[in-house]
């Protein structure tokens, strides 16, 4: 699938890194870039768009004005400087919520959102990849592949069956939850997260993939109960 998008900021440096940002992301196209509100109310009209990256501090007609202008069907991530707009932003909707300096790997957890928003809009039966950024590429992680994450401070190590190593991302488990199907995906420690259906090994209060063992920690064991109660 391939995301229509626009993006609206009157700073030019900020315009063009995101334009940057959009022409590296494989399953984004840009169809058009505005230096203000106003033009975009004006232009982007005649362009069907999918998400829109929209800065919220802007002179005549700010962002959160002006998305309530902008087609139902489009979704937005609002771009900004100042974090106390987060809370607004979220009132009116907002798919996410960038805080400049916006870093590459916040721009791709914001538009993996925002494909797998739109995936499961037109395909109810979930996702099957995501995108993650690791040695300065963009990989394609298809899900069912995936046997564990680890979590590693900043980074993540996504362990699938088909790849000797793992592939290292910086991105947090967080990010990472936010982007899985709990229903195919599940937490057991604040530093892994376990694919349901790989899990064939349970020994002593862990799980086991080959040589691994994976904790599960007090504070998930109630829901890796309900998981196991529901899978028997």
């Amino acid at each position: 699938m391939v995301l229509r998008c626009a993006i609206v900021d009157d700073e030019p440096l900020a315009l063009s890194l995101l334009e940057s940002y959009v022409n590296k992301t494989p399953f984004l196209q840009l169809v058009g870039k505005y230096s203000s509100a106003v033009q975009a109310m004006k232009e982007l009209p005649d362009e069907e768009v999918d998400l829109l990256f929209l800065d919220i501090q802007m002179p005549e007609l700010n962002g959160l004005e002006f998305s309530k202008m902008v087609d139902s069907r489009t979704r937005i991530v609002f771009t900004t400087a100042f974090g106390q707009y987060a809370i607004d932003g979220y009132r009116v909707n907002a798919l996410d919520y960038l805080l400049k300096p916006i870093s590459y790997v916040d721009f791709l957890q914001a538009a993996n959102k925002a494909l797998q928003w739109f995936e499961l809009v037109q395909k109810p039966e979930e996702i099957d990849s995501i995108f993650v950024k690791s040695d300065y590429k963009l990989v394609q992680v298809d899900l069912k592949k995936i046997m564990y994450i680890e979590g590693l401070k900043d980074y993540i190590k996504i362990y699938t069956e088909d790849t000797p190593k793992p592939i290292l991302s910086l991105m947090s488990m967080k990010a990472m939850e936010e982007l899985l199907p709990s229903s195919r995906f599940i937490r057991v420690h604040r530093s892994f997260i376990v694919q349901k259906d790989k899990i064939r090994v349970i020994d002593r209060g862990r799980i086991v993939f080959d040589k691994t063992y994976i904790p599960i920690s007090d504070s998930y064991k109630l829901v890796f109960q309900t998981f196991l109660d529901e899978r028997s």
